[in-house]
C-alpha cells in the first residue's frame, strides 16, 4: 500500500476546511478578470478546431472554470483532492460531472482527453514531484490535446497558516515560468503561448498563463 504525502493530506483537509467559504469568495470572480476568461476563450476555441471532445478540469474545487467552460459549450468533466470540493462543485454545477480524484493520479484512459487546464493546481505540489504530474497529464491528453495552466509567477513558498475565515496548513508554491516551460517539455509538450500579467486587486505576484500542446 502506497503511503500518501504528507502535503497531498495536508492540502485535501485545507480545502475540505475552506470549501464553501472559497466558493463563495471566488464565485463572481471570473466576471471581473478578462483576462482570465480570454485565455479560457483561447483553449475552448482550438480544443474545438481540433475536433473537439472531453476536457479535464484538473483540480477544479468548487467547479467555476469547469462551469465557464460547460457554459462555452464545452465538454467538461471536474476533478479534485477534496472531496468537501466535489460536494460543492456537483452542488453549484449540476449539470457538470465532477469526480474526486489526483492529479498524480488521474481517472482517465491514456489519451482520453482533447485538452485539459490546471487552473492554479499546480501550486500545492513540491518542486521536485511536479514532472510527474506534467507526466500524467501527458498520459491523459490525447496526441495534438491541449493544456493551459494558470499559475502565480515567483520563487518563493507561500505558508498558509489562516484563509478565507479558517485555520489551515496550506503551502503554496509560486513558479518560475521557464521551470514550467521546461518540465511541459520533458513530458511531451511544445509551448504554444505564453502570457503573464501585472498582479491586480489583492494580488502579491505576476500572473502566468501557458498554453501548449501535446505533441
Amino acid at each position: 500500500m502506497t503511503t500518501e504525502p504528507d502535503d497531498v493530506t495536508a492540502t485535501r483537509l485545507a480545502y475540505d476546511t475552506v470549501a464553501e467559504d472559497y466558493a463563495d469568495l471566488l464565485r463572481d470572480d471570473l466576471a471581473g478578470s478578462e483576462y482570465d476568461r480570454a485565455m479560457l476563450g483561447v483553449f475552448s476555441e482550438q480544443v474545438r478546431r481540433d475536433g473537439g471532445g472531453l476536457v479535464g478540469d484538473l483540480g477544479c474545487g468548487p467547479g467555476r472554470i469547469a462551469g465557464h467552460l460547460a457554459g462555452l459549450g464545452m465538454d467538461v468533466v471536474g476533478v479534485d483532492l477534496s472531496p468537501r470540493m466535489v460536494d460543492v462543485a456537483r452542488r453549484d454545477h449540476p449539470g457538470v460531472r465532477f469526480e474526486v480524484g489526483s492529479m498524480a493520479d488521474l481517472p482517465f484512459r491514456d489519451a482520453e482527453l482533447a485538452g485539459a487546464l490546471a487552473w492554479y493546481a499546480v501550486i500545492h505540489t513540491p518542486e521536485e514531484r511536479q514532472g510527474e504530474l506534467y507526466a500524467e497529464f501527458a498520459r491523459v491528453v490525447r496526441p495534438g490535446g491541449r493544456l493551459l495552466l494558470a499559475f502565480q509567477v515567483g520563487e518563493d513558498v507561500v505558508h498558509l497558516t489562516h484563509a478565507y475565515g479558517h485555520d489551515l496548513d496550506l503551502h503554496t508554491r509560486r513558479q518560475r515560468p521557464e521551470r514550467v516551460r521546461d518540465r511541459l517539455r520533458e513530458a511531451g509538450f511544445a509551448l504554444r503561448a505564453e502570457f503573464i500579467r501585472q498582479p491586480v486587486g489583492p494580488e502579491k505576484s505576476p500572473q502566468s498563463y501557458v498554453l501548449a500542446q501535446r505533441v
